[in-house]
């Protein structure tokens, strides 16, 4: 009866993470380039000694990305840039290193700092781009910077720098718990790539199927009682095996 009783009890457990995961993904549906997350368990044996598994117990797999691009949605303001198919925008993380988002509201501050939604640099060639005062500033399809210094004629422009972008292999990046993609490998460098293109005057949406959440929800909610159901279940018939055996 503890083979079920554990069974029921590690089922539960990850239909709980599950549902977390999916409920994430439900409050994420309004957020700028979020990617949904997929949820994977399967069974295990458990093992002592040599032999056969004794028990099984469920375990969560390392949670999987959606990385199937979002809807655009035009916005018109200058600074605001979508990455028009694959490929990411990199930023530097507060603890100095670099990382990637394909969320591209971004905005300069009082230091003339070009910053994402977030608040974190947008990278460029050499690193954090810094912005001159502008009158005018326009992002084109390859990440150049360019503006109108204050004072200057509307056609007199200047190249200030180029967003970093970069199109790593899906495979070679995960999702961190801030939202931001960094590579698996610690000791690999980013790479910019020159193929990606980004669109200006648009935002990506986010990739969340909010029926496919729901649904999913509901599902975990009835498996995680049919779980709870089944301990329910072998507590009874130990109940009964220990009266039982009393009797006898």
């Amino acid at each position: 009866m503890d083979k079920a009783l554990y069974i029921a009890m590690t089922g539960a457990k990850h239909n709980m993470l599950a549902q977390t995961a999916s409920a994430n993904n439900l409050a994420n549906l309004n957020t700028t380039a979020f990617k949904s997350e997929f949820n994977q368990a399967r069974a295990l044996g458990v093992y002592y000694g040599d032999g056969h598994a004794s028990r099984a117990y469920a375990i969560t797999e390392n949670q999987g990305t959606n990385f199937q691009h979002g809807a655009m949605i035009q916005t018109g303001r200058e600074l605001d840039i979508a990455v028009d198919g694959d490929g990411f925008i990199g930023v530097q993380t507060p603890d100095g290193g670099e990382a990637l988002t394909r969320a591209g509201s971004l905005h300069v501050d009082a230091f003339g700092v070009l910053l994402n939604g977030s608040n974190l640099p947008v990278l460029g060639n050499g690193g954090p781009i810094a912005v001159p005062p502008f009158e005018k500033i326009d992002i084109g399809i390859d990440g150049a910077v360019t503006i109108v210094p204050v004072g200057a004629n509307a056609d007199e422009t200047v190249l200030v720098d180029r967003i970093f972008l970069a199109k790593p292999q899906t495979d070679a990046i995960r999702k961190s718990e801030d939202g931001l993609f960094r590579l698996k490998n610690p000791e690999a460098e980013l790479e910019a790539d020159a193929t990606v293109r980004v669109v200006s005057g648009f935002l990506e949406g986010s990739n969340v199927n909010a029926v496919d959440e729901l649904v999913s929800v509901l599902n975990l909610s009835r498996q995680y009682e049919m779980q709870v159901k089944l301990m329910q279940t072998v507590k009874q018939n130990s109940e009964a095996s220990a009266r039982m055996l009393q009797i006898s």
